[in-house]
């Protein structure tokens, strides 16, 4: 006996989700869609697509944390309905967001009575923690123009040409002009002598980066600070300081605490630092401290009363989720000093590691330095059969997602791979990464295009009755380059 649908229920109870007429039609991807879908076919057909995505973990262009323990998922999840701009409806929350606070700026040698409270702020990341931060030099250096009579109207910041994006779009956004550094080959951070030379009477501050993103060097803050005490010794300026220490803020004061960077150098007034890089929290937390109460202009900070209680407010946006702050809290007090260290060592240890292996190469040249932020830049030393860019594509086949990129002005002729040591990258991970760049020099080597070029124009001409075939070869074999460079050209650098 056949049953007929009605008897049997409804296509949505009999069919398995890749059975159902869900998956076997277009659904509207622009604009939305007339009726519901099942809660099971919406989230496999999603999670289907999203398996096209490369794996957080083998990405090895990103600074940013991509595993956390079971335990700390759990608090995220369980907070992730939690707005934090709700102050008087979550006063945990609000309490743990200045207990970290307090924890950084103590570990970044602000200068605090035991209980004295810190000054400083949780962003959605240190994009926002520079905006803030570049805000109130801008305000501090307008006012004390306005109080002097003297124009305020054409301020400037002084950074490296290597800074991260987020500073020309503070300039760009807040009207500030930028004033860059330029790099040189060999050099790839601000040199701090021509810093202090183009500092003058409207620079608003000087932008030190602890661990630079192109290849994580930390530039000589203590040197700036020297000769910028001297010049405003000079002039009178009293030019200051702010560290984006958004990569090297959680590295430097565990694996080399005597390297002065922060609050115990005078001219230091901020300092941002993202948690969800070396922090070790998943994407969306930044931090930002000011030396001093004073530092922070009061006329910036809003207070609003309609959610219940007064609530002072500084940041760009209003609504943000409270997980990152509680995460954040959860490593402070999980770890410790001592678990941070730990973790700080072993990523520096695994990029000694993979560092030695691509050395053993003997094609690359090592762009990175030892002292900063773990990871390793490198670069080839011959060009004339491949480049750093094929590399990068050919990586992806064995599921390693490590960029490619030229530095900026005056270095740009120099192209550059990293890879960066996360807290999940172990040493079988290393050895593994070395062995597959091997693979892959070697397959450059021996593809037929390559042999070709190693055989010369001149070979190829002494070749009767092949001149033609020559021609058309060299032409494919620079049309190639040039698309492979030019389509990598814009490889995001995080």
């Amino acid at each position: 006996m056949v049953l007929s649908r009605a008897a049997t229920g409804s296509e949505e109870n009999v069919c398995s989700t890749f059975g159902s007429r869900y998956v076997r039609t277009a659904l509207p991807k622009y604009e939305i869609g007339e009726s519901s879908i099942p809660k099971e076919a919406a989230y496999q057909i999603i999670k289907d697509e999203l398996m096209l995505d490369g794996n957080p973990r083998l990405n090895l262009a990103s600074f940013v944390t991509t595993w956390m323990e079971p335990e700390c998922d759990k608090l995220i999840m369980e907070s992730i309905n939690k707005n934090y701009v709700d102050m008087d409806e979550y006063p945990v929350t609000t309490e743990l967001q200045n207990r970290c606070v307090n924890m950084i700026a103590r570990l970044f040698n602000a200068p605090l009575g035991e209980t004295e409270t810190a000054m400083g702020v949780g962003t959605v990341g240190s994009s926002e923690a520079i905006m803030l931060a570049g805000l109130a030099f801008k305000r501090n250096w307008q006012n004390k123009r306005k109080a002097e009579g003297k124009p305020y109207d054409k301020p400037n910041i002084v950074t490296g040409a290597n800074v991260q994006v987020c500073w020309e779009k503070f300039a760009r956004y807040f009207e500030v002009e930028l004033k860059e550094v330029k790099l040189s080959e060999g050099y790839y951070v601000m040199d701090p002598d021509k810093a202090a030379e183009m500092v003058d009477e409207n620079t608003i501050c000087v932008a030190a980066i602890l661990g630079s993103t192109l290849n994580g060097e930390f530039e000589d803050v203590k040197r700036l600070n020297d000769l910028l005490v001297k010049k405003n010794e000079e002039t009178g300026w009293n030019t200051p300081i702010h560290v984006d220490a958004a990569s090297g803020g959680f590295i430097a004061p565990f694996i080399y605490p005597e390297l002065e960077w922060d609050f115990r150098l005078p001219l230091v007034k901020s300092i941002n630092v993202s948690g969800h890089k070396y922090g070790l929290v998943y994407a969306g937390i930044g931090w930002v401290v000011w030396r001093t109460q004073q530092d922070l202009p009061d006329e910036l900070i809003f207070h609003i009363n309609y959610l219940g209680a007064d609530q002072p407010t500084f940041t760009l946006n209003f609504s943000k989720g409270s997980s990152q702050i509680i995460a954040q809290y959860y490593q402070l007090i999980r770890l410790g000093f001592e678990g941070y260290k730990n973790v700080m060592e072993n990523c520096r240890e695994n990029m000694v590691v993979l560092r030695e292996g691509i050395e053993k190469t003997e094609r690359f040249n090592i762009v990175s330095k030892e002292v900063g932020v773990p990871l390793v830049a490198f670069s080839l030393k011959d060009h004339s059969f491949h480049n750093e860019f094929e590399i990068s594509e050919m990586l992806r086949r064995f599921g390693w997602i490590v960029p490619a990129y030229t530095m900026p002005a005056d270095a740009q002729h120099i192209t550059v791979l990293r890879v960066v040591i996360r807290e999940d990258f172990s040493r079988t991970l290393a050895e593994r990464l070395v062995a597959d760049i091997v693979k892959v020099l070697h397959e450059l080597d021996t593809l037929p295009s390559k042999i070709s070029r190693k055989m010369g124009a001149e070979d190829f001409g002494n070749m009767k009755g092949k001149k033609v075939e020559r021609d058309i070869l060299m032409e494919v074999i620079v049309g190639w380059r040039k698309f492979v460079k030019e389509r990598k050209k814009m490889n995001g650098v995080c």
